[in-house]
């Protein structure tokens, strides 16, 4: 009996999906997608990053139109279909991809478990980050770029490069404003109770737990959905689990509109929702881009020319500046100074979404 073991739908410990559902056997199957190709992206997290690395998906179909696309990640849920195989870094993991030969091997993290998958697996050529006397190096020079920024603070600040376009670099491709690739698999399932008559402005009030330095006070968030509902615009809070709380006394102080905390999926229907998202840096920008909405972005401690808005908003920095690059508390508050994120005002972000939406018209 023929059997296609290259072919994209072949599985080899279950029948493929063509066989399930129309009954087909490989000889003389419409269904054969021959993938004579294998291409490896190690990026395993934080979410954001991982959302952000999509955009180099496209550049590598066109390479490899044929190849399958294997993406080795904490977060699996956020891939796009375009991805063939999406892994979890476990040792089920670790095994079949020790046993399988890919063409290219792509390792875009410079954490230490990640380097030493790329130095375990089999490619004919590889590209990133690998593992040398236990520590991290870029194997060509097409990485020398993003390892210095990541290791040297003078040189961080003074790129000028995006994340994005530092990626492309890295795999050796052309960046040409390659978008994020981003589904949104809840769409139209939920109702989400908005008046999409009028704008609609999410306000992500988080920002993880790991720079804190990042968070703008909830009495300015407060402050600002009451200007937004004055001037008309619909408003709705975003957040997770951690906002929750905060979210609730924003919406009883404001009445803008706060639904809760939804598992990953809904959540990005639901950013979906918006015209304008406000945030500060966290997972719902990258998913807030990933989704095409309009985005103001609140930073300060990081290097602003790191983020690639596409055209689609603004990035907002305290008219003061930020002495804590990569810091997780303030030193000027630890020295009796005002946090420089007090210099953000509301009025500041509410004129900026303002600009962002009359743009729109021009």
């Amino acid at each position: 009996m023929l059997i296609h073991n290259d072919c994209r739908h072949f599985r080899g410990d279950i029948p493929c999906t063509p066989h399930k559902l129309h009954g087909v056997h490989c000889e003389g199957c419409t269904f054969y997608d021959p993938a004579p190709q294998k291409v490896l992206i190690i990026k395993l997290g934080a979410i954001g990053d991982v959302i952000r690395t999509t955009p180099i998906l496209s550049k590598l179909k066109a390479q490899y139109p044929k190849a399958l696309i294997y993406w080795v990640t904490y977060s699996p849920d956020v891939l796009p279909d375009a991805v063939d195989i999406k892994l979890t870094l476990n040792l089920p993991a670790l095994l079949q991809l020790e046993e399988t030969d890919f063409d290219l091997a792509i390792n875009l993290d410079k954490d230490r478990e990640a380097c030493a998958l790329l130095n375990r697996v089999k490619a004919t050529e590889k590209k990133g980050f690998s593992l040398k006397a236990g520590k991290c190096e870029p194997i060509s020079a097409s990485g020398k770029h993003k390892f210095e920024t990541g290791v040297l603070d003078d040189v961080s600040k003074a790129n000028t490069k995006s994340y994005v376009e530092e990626i492309f670099e890295i795999c050796d491709l052309k960046y040409e404003k390659d978008d994020y690739v981003l589904e949104n698999p809840f769409a139209g399932k939920k109702n989400w109770e908005l008046d999409k008559t009028k704008k609609v402005i999410g306000l992500n009030t988080g920002c993880g737990g790991r720079w804190v330095t990042r968070l703008w006070e909830e009495k300015n968030w407060t402050e600002l959905a009451i200007a937004l509902i004055a001037q008309g615009f619909e408003v709705v809070l975003l957040g997770g689990e951690q906002e929750d709380a905060v979210n609730k006394r924003i919406a009883a102080g404001s009445s803008a509109k706060y639904f809760g905390h939804f598992p990953m999926k809904i959540f990005i229907d639901e950013i979906a929702q918006c015209d304008v998202v406000i945030t500060q840096v966290t997972m719902a920008m990258h998913l807030a881009i990933g989704m095409k909405c309009k985005l103001i972005l609140m930073n300060n401690i990081f290097n602003r020319h790191e983020f690639e808005l596409y055209g689609r908003g603004e990035i907002i920095e305290p008219p003061t500046g930020c002495d804590c690059f990569y810091a997780p508390s303030c030193t000027r508050e630890s020295n009796g100074g005002i946090h420089c994120m007090k210099d953000i005002t509301p009025e500041m972000v509410l004129s900026a979404v303002k600009r962002t939406l009359s743009s729109e018209s021009r």
